[in-house]
């Protein structure tokens, strides 16, 4: 490639991505996330989870007459613990949905993965080390909403790394496969392609 156009890509994968710290002359080729179907159930769960309160205090609103202030105190307290509750519990679990990334640079897989805001991991290793891609759907849901595990393994330890709830495309995989066949014969240090 061109090396003005390695150089405009660096600095757009720098200007997009300055989380990742990337080297010079890499830039970002791929940006997995998370299937689009989780990031619609966690906002589909957080607004019933809020209509669900509200219509608990419209309730409390229209049954006051029959409670004394004390208890009406007692449900605005428990109603409005749950509501931050819900909001709480809906800003983290979309926290970790944004923290779970994988991406592909033309010389590094970098994988985000996040449990919780207090347990996350970053996993980096080198394309040319990856040996095989795949990826798998498993059950009905996985097959119509069309996602599913993609998984790298890499050379000797035969360690995989496995990105869980990806919608990645069959023309996506291919061209990742196209690019860890690339990374095995080109030779960064020298900048010569090697015949093997």
């Amino acid at each position: 490639m061109d090396e003005g156009l390695v150089k405009i890509r660096h600095e757009r994968s720098v200007k997009d991505f300055p989380f990742l710290k990337l080297e010079d002359n890499e830039y970002v080729e791929f940006a997995f996330k998370r299937a689009k179907i989780w990031l619609n159930l966690i906002l589909g769960g957080l607004v019933a989870g809020l209509i669900f309160i509200l219509l608990a205090f419209l309730l409390v609103l229209l049954g006051r007459d029959s409670l004394d202030s004390t208890g009406i105190s007692f449900l605005y307290i428990i109603l409005g613990a749950l509501l931050l509750s819900v909001v709480v519990a809906g800003f983290f679990t979309l926290m970790v949905y944004k923290g779970n990334r994988l991406f592909i640079t033309n010389k590094h897989v970098i994988q985000m993965t996040m449990l919780s805001p207090l347990a996350s991991s970053l996993n980096m290793i080198d394309l040319a080390s990856i040996e095989d891609t795949s990826f798998s759907q498993n059950g009905v849901l996985q097959k119509v909403f069309g996602y599913g595990t993609f998984r790298l393994a890499t050379v000797g330890e035969e360690t995989t790394y496995t990105f869980k709830n990806s919608d990645i495309t069959q023309e996506e995989l291919k061209a990742v496969a196209k690019l860890i066949t690339t990374a095995k014969t080109y030779d960064d240090k020298d900048n010569v392609f090697i015949v093997s």
